[in-house]
């Protein structure tokens, strides 16, 4: 193990210290973003170490960081050691597949964007405790930099073992779901796209539908959502030079390849013009980015009704109970209107119902909520203007969107997911639940 290796070990060490026996802003800043991370994780042991290790990294005390906050405090610190903290801003948690062992650690592959990485235990313990991972086993953890060619862990990991693609997919859309700020911390300009992807689906939303808040019978949503979908496929088709007129086999022969790998593909992904998309997103260099295929659940589509709305950042949304909570709000007394202190604890609990859509509410009937509010919190000085934001973070939701199910996803990640349920409806009894894969990153 090299100097500057041992060297990473002992600034981790020194680092996690400084901020445990932090007192004042410092010790004020950890509590609150440990209190904020806590209430999406599972609160063991690994997480809490987990978000120690990335608080040192992402967390704020003003503008500065807890990295800043060290080299400030330390000012022996060497030219070589400052530099190495500093590139410690570019940690980030991660899947990983261990795509290769080597004599001194791993070659790991993002599984969120396929980047691949060099990385090395910088401790003994660490190098001992991995020693028993093999190719192909799945990894979660935190990497950081630690020269140009290669990286080290940083903070705890999980080993998940070799998983087949449907759990693989599985574990993906967990690490979704948990660490949604982490998704593309590597990847910048996916996550760029992604948004870019969002704005667009709710421009092409407003062009089909006219407005951004529509309500319809479910099984009218589905059909009228599937035609705006077909409509953004083909205008991607155009903007690709491809004439959506012509049969899946002449754009094949056409672009050289096989019909055999055309048939293939088609009957595994279950969508021709998709096929066709990818095809050309390979030969021309151009999006790395899949977008999603939407289909309201089974539950949405026998729905009496259901209001969608769209925005350019929080995405899209589904929500059969629009209409009654606008009744309960339109009411003289809303308390007369059955099932309606239930329905509002629902709004607030369920993570479903975000702050967009309080948002709208308040625009919509300012006084009304505020009364609604007051009675069912017991506050009768409770204010929609100044405490509905505390209100809402209260019950964990964020204020700002977080990048939204519409949004794209990359190619590699799509095809997974499409494999995975793939496998699953082989491994299904006949005629039991069979159905075309899912498109997307669910």
């Amino acid at each position: 193990m090299n100097a500057i290796l041992e060297r990473s070990h002992q600034l981790q060490q020194d680092l996690t210290d400084f901020v445990l026996d932090a007192e004042g802003e410092l010790a004020q800043a950890l509590e609150t973003y440990a209190a904020n991370k806590s209430r999406r994780g599972s609160g063991d042991r690994f997480q809490q170490d987990l978000i120690i290790d990335s608080f040192i990294t992402e967390g704020k005390v003003g503008e500065l960081s807890p990295l800043d906050l060290y080299i400030q405090s330390h000012p022996e610190l060497s030219e070589s050691d400052r530099f190495l903290i500093q590139s410690w801003h570019r940690n980030f948690i991660g899947l990983f597949a261990i795509t290769q062992v080597l004599p001194d650690g791993f070659e790991l592959m993002n599984w969120l964007t396929a980047k691949h990485y060099i990385v090395k235990p910088n401790d003994v313990k660490t190098q001992q405790d991995m020693s028993r991972l093999k190719e192909g086993e799945i990894l979660l953890t935190r990497i950081s930099p630690v020269s140009d060619t290669y990286w080290t862990f940083s903070g705890p990991y999980t080993q998940m073992g070799k998983l087949g693609k449907p759990k693989l997919a599985v574990a993906i859309g967990n690490f979704k779901d948990n660490y949604k700020d982490n998704l593309y911390s590597d990847a910048p300009e996916l996550l760029e796209e992604a948004w870019q992807s969002v704005a667009q689906y709710h421009q092409q939303f407003i062009e089909f539908f006219g407005e951004d808040e529509i309500t319809l019978p479910g099984y009218q949503l589905n059909k009228k959502i599937s035609e705006l979908q077909e409509i953004i496929t083909q205008k991607n088709l155009a903007a690709l030079g491809i004439d959506p007129t012509k049969s899946l086999e002449e754009v094949a022969q056409e672009a050289g390849l096989e019909e055999e790998e055309i048939k293939a593909a088609a009957e595994e992904l279950g969508a021709d013009s998709k096929i066709v998309s990818q095809m050309f997103d390979k030969k021309n260099g151009s999006s790395k980015m899949v977008m999603p295929k939407i289909e309201l659940p089974a539950e949405l589509k026998k729905a009496e009704q259901v209001t969608t709305f769209s925005h350019p950042r929080w995405g899209q949304m589904f929500l059969p109970t629009y209409s009654k909570f606008k009744a309960i709000l339109e009411a003289e007394d809303w308390q007369t209107v059955e099932g309606s202190e239930k329905l509002i604890r629902h709004y607030l609990e369920d993570k479903s119902i975000n702050t967009f859509i309080w948002h709208r509410l308040a625009q919509q009937y300012p006084t009304q909520l505020e009364n609604v509010l007051q009675t069912l919190l017991q506050r009768p000085d409770f204010s929609v203007k100044r405490d509905l934001d505390s209100l809402l973070q209260a019950h964990n939701k964020p204020l700002e969107p977080e990048l939204p199910e519409i949004a794209s996803v990359p190619i590699h990640l799509h095809n997974l997911f499409q494999e995975a349920v793939v496998e699953v409806n082989k491994s299904k009894p006949k005629g039991k639940g069979q159905k075309k894969p899912a498109k997307g990153f669910k």
